[in-house]
Protein backbone atom coordinates (compact mmCIF):
# COMPACT_ATOMS: atom_id res chain seq x y z
CA UNK A 1 0.00 0.00 0.00
CA UNK A 2 1.47 3.36 -0.55
CA UNK A 3 2.61 5.80 1.65
CA UNK A 4 0.31 8.58 2.62
CA UNK A 5 1.18 11.91 1.27
CA UNK A 6 3.21 14.30 3.87
CA UNK A 7 4.38 17.36 2.92
CA UNK A 8 7.49 17.86 1.75
CA UNK A 9 9.92 19.96 3.96
CA UNK A 10 11.12 21.84 1.54
CA UNK A 11 10.25 22.97 -2.38
CA UNK A 12 11.75 20.36 -4.94
CA UNK A 13 13.58 21.57 -7.67
CA UNK A 14 14.36 18.92 -10.31
CA UNK A 15 16.98 19.47 -13.04
CA UNK A 16 16.81 17.48 -16.44
CA UNK A 17 19.98 17.71 -17.10
CA UNK A 18 20.55 16.28 -13.63
CA UNK A 19 18.19 13.50 -13.87
CA UNK A 20 18.59 9.98 -14.19
CA UNK A 21 17.65 8.92 -17.91
CA UNK A 22 16.20 5.78 -18.61
CA UNK A 23 17.01 4.41 -22.69
CA UNK A 24 14.25 1.66 -24.01
CA UNK A 25 15.12 -1.16 -26.77
CA UNK A 26 12.14 0.93 -29.06
CA UNK A 27 14.08 4.17 -28.32
CA UNK A 28 11.71 5.83 -25.95
CA UNK A 29 13.62 7.37 -23.19
CA UNK A 30 12.51 8.60 -19.91
CA UNK A 31 13.55 10.99 -17.42
CA UNK A 32 13.06 10.50 -13.83
CA UNK A 33 12.20 14.32 -12.60
CA UNK A 34 11.36 13.80 -8.51
CA UNK A 35 9.81 10.45 -6.75
CA UNK A 36 7.73 10.50 -4.21
CA UNK A 37 10.90 9.73 -1.43
CA UNK A 38 11.91 13.31 -2.83
CA UNK A 39 8.42 15.51 -2.71
CA UNK A 40 7.35 13.93 0.75
CA UNK A 41 5.16 11.63 -1.26
CA UNK A 42 3.07 14.07 -2.33
CA UNK A 43 4.13 13.49 -6.48
CA UNK A 44 6.19 11.11 -8.60
CA UNK A 45 6.69 12.39 -11.84
CA UNK A 46 9.02 11.49 -14.91
CA UNK A 47 9.38 12.55 -18.67
CA UNK A 48 8.87 10.52 -21.57
CA UNK A 49 9.69 10.67 -24.96
CA UNK A 50 8.39 7.91 -27.26
CA UNK A 51 8.87 7.37 -31.20
CA UNK A 52 5.53 7.05 -33.50
CA UNK A 53 4.07 3.91 -31.95
CA UNK A 54 5.80 3.12 -29.66
CA UNK A 55 4.34 1.80 -25.97
CA UNK A 56 4.58 4.38 -23.19
CA UNK A 57 2.79 2.09 -20.61
CA UNK A 58 1.55 -1.32 -20.93
CA UNK A 59 -2.51 -1.85 -19.52
CA UNK A 60 -2.05 -1.88 -15.99
CA UNK A 61 -4.28 -0.26 -13.21
CA UNK A 62 -3.54 1.10 -9.54
CA UNK A 63 -5.42 0.74 -6.36
CA UNK A 64 -4.80 4.42 -4.96
CA UNK A 65 -2.67 6.34 -7.34
CA UNK A 66 -4.08 8.92 -9.68
CA UNK A 67 -1.84 9.16 -12.66
CA UNK A 68 -1.68 12.35 -14.92
CA UNK A 69 -0.44 12.69 -18.08
CA UNK A 70 -0.12 15.76 -19.96
CA UNK A 71 1.43 15.85 -23.41
CA UNK A 72 4.26 18.80 -23.93
CA UNK A 73 4.47 17.37 -27.98
CA UNK A 74 2.91 15.10 -30.27
CA UNK A 75 -0.01 12.53 -30.16
CA UNK A 76 -0.43 10.00 -27.63
CA UNK A 77 -3.19 6.71 -27.98
CA UNK A 78 -4.68 6.37 -24.25
CA UNK A 79 -6.62 3.49 -22.54
CA UNK A 80 -8.96 4.36 -20.07
CA UNK A 81 -11.26 1.50 -19.19
CA UNK A 82 -12.62 0.40 -22.48
CA UNK A 83 -11.83 3.41 -23.85
CA UNK A 84 -9.03 4.59 -26.28
CA UNK A 85 -8.72 8.02 -27.04
CA UNK A 86 -6.16 10.50 -28.36
CA UNK A 87 -4.43 13.45 -26.74
CA UNK A 88 -2.50 16.24 -28.35
CA UNK A 89 -0.18 18.64 -27.40
CA UNK A 90 -1.04 20.71 -24.40
CA UNK A 91 -3.84 18.21 -23.30
CA UNK A 92 -4.41 16.25 -20.17
CA UNK A 93 -5.41 12.48 -19.20
CA UNK A 94 -6.11 12.54 -15.39
CA UNK A 95 -6.84 8.25 -14.69
CA UNK A 96 -8.80 7.66 -11.12
CA UNK A 97 -7.00 4.74 -9.43
CA UNK A 98 -9.25 1.34 -10.51
CA UNK A 99 -9.27 2.30 -13.89
CA UNK A 100 -7.24 0.20 -16.29
CA UNK A 101 -4.74 2.45 -18.82
CA UNK A 102 -1.62 2.18 -20.75
CA UNK A 103 -0.54 4.55 -22.94
CA UNK A 104 1.70 4.84 -26.03
CA UNK A 105 2.96 7.20 -29.14
CA UNK A 106 0.40 7.33 -31.87
CA UNK A 107 0.75 5.76 -35.31
CA UNK A 108 3.07 8.90 -37.35
CA UNK A 109 3.63 10.56 -34.66
CA UNK A 110 6.64 10.87 -31.77
CA UNK A 111 4.97 11.73 -28.39
CA UNK A 112 6.59 13.88 -25.49
CA UNK A 113 4.74 13.72 -22.23
CA UNK A 114 5.08 14.07 -17.96
CA UNK A 115 3.59 11.36 -16.39
CA UNK A 116 3.08 12.01 -12.62
CA UNK A 117 1.44 9.61 -9.97
CA UNK A 118 -0.58 10.97 -6.55
CA UNK A 119 0.42 10.55 -4.53
CA UNK A 120 4.11 9.66 -4.95
CA UNK A 121 4.78 6.66 -4.03
CA UNK A 122 8.20 5.33 -5.02
CA UNK A 123 7.91 4.23 -8.52
CA UNK A 124 11.74 4.66 -10.44
CA UNK A 125 12.87 1.42 -9.15
CA UNK A 126 9.75 -0.24 -10.98
CA UNK A 127 11.19 1.79 -14.20
CA UNK A 128 14.81 0.37 -13.83
CA UNK A 129 13.15 -2.81 -13.23
CA UNK A 130 11.73 -2.43 -16.79
CA UNK A 131 14.79 -0.79 -18.73
CA UNK A 132 16.69 -4.55 -17.65
CA UNK A 133 13.94 -6.93 -18.25
CA UNK A 134 13.29 -5.34 -21.58
CA UNK A 135 17.32 -5.10 -22.50
CA UNK A 136 17.36 -8.92 -21.30
CA UNK A 137 19.12 -8.54 -18.27
CA UNK A 138 15.82 -9.55 -15.94
CA UNK A 139 13.41 -12.05 -16.72
CA UNK A 140 10.34 -10.98 -17.32
CA UNK A 141 8.93 -12.72 -14.21
CA UNK A 142 11.09 -10.27 -12.17
CA UNK A 143 8.37 -7.39 -12.40
CA UNK A 144 5.66 -9.09 -10.79
CA UNK A 145 7.14 -9.30 -7.46
CA UNK A 146 6.61 -5.30 -6.88
CA UNK A 147 3.25 -5.12 -7.91
CA UNK A 148 2.25 -3.78 -4.46
CA UNK A 149 5.50 -2.07 -3.58
CA UNK A 150 4.89 -0.09 -6.78
CA UNK A 151 0.90 0.46 -6.80
CA UNK A 152 0.73 -1.13 -9.86
CA UNK A 153 -0.97 -4.28 -11.53
CA UNK A 154 -1.10 -5.37 -15.22
CA UNK A 155 -4.70 -5.68 -16.62
CA UNK A 156 -5.45 -7.39 -20.14
CA UNK A 157 -7.46 -4.84 -22.82
CA UNK A 158 -8.72 -6.50 -26.07
CA UNK A 159 -9.68 -3.14 -26.98
CA UNK A 160 -5.80 -2.18 -26.19
CA UNK A 161 -4.33 -5.21 -28.15
CA UNK A 162 -6.75 -4.61 -31.35
CA UNK A 163 -4.85 -0.89 -31.37
CA UNK A 164 -1.46 -2.61 -31.13
CA UNK A 165 -2.46 -5.06 -34.12
CA UNK A 166 -3.51 -2.04 -36.35
CA UNK A 167 0.32 -1.07 -35.53
CA UNK A 168 1.85 -3.39 -35.87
Amino acid sequence: MPTPPVPSASPVVARAACAERLEFPDGSTMTLLADGPITGATLSIHHSTLPSGAGGASPHHHTAVVEVLYVVAGTVQVLAGDEVFEIGRGDLAVVPPGVAHAFAAAPGSDAELLVAAIPGIERFDLFRQLQRVLAGLEPPEALGAGQSRYDTYPDTSPIWNQRLATVE
